[in-house]
């Protein structure tokens, strides 16, 4: 039985734009080597921390919406930890009400660029 979870993870500001994608595409393909189906990725950029971290105040955000066994989450975090890229992350288990509104946000989002095209 696999569950819907959403994984956000901030990076260190001093990667270059090539070294963040490289972190990304590490952790998306790990997902998938580990039987998870990768729903929706968000690249949020580089975002002001609300507090200091390793005295930085800034850092990359990037958020991976996943289903997956629960199993898995150990594992991911673990490498989390190990990654000297990441300064924080945070994964959480979504219940059918925070699905139906990420669902519902990325469909407005969708819709807002058709508008603009």
């Amino acid at each position: 039985m696999s569950n819907r979870y959403e994984t956000v993870f901030i990076m260190t500001p001093v990667l270059s734009e090539e070294q963040t994608k490289e972190a990304v595409t590490k952790y998306s393909q790990f997902l998938t080597e580990n039987g998870a189906n990768i729903v929706h990725e968000d690249h949020w950029g580089l975002r002001k921390l609300a507090y200091p971290i390793q005295k930085k105040t800034t850092g990359f955000y990037h958020l991976i919406e996943f289903e997956a066994a629960g199993s898995l989450i150990s594992n991911l975090e673990i490498n989390f930890k190990r990654d000297e890229r990441i300064l924080r992350f945070l994964t959480l288990a979504m219940d059918k009400h925070a699905v139906a509104y990420a669902e519902k946000k990325r469909n407005k989002a969708k819709l807002s660029q058709e508008v603009k095209a």
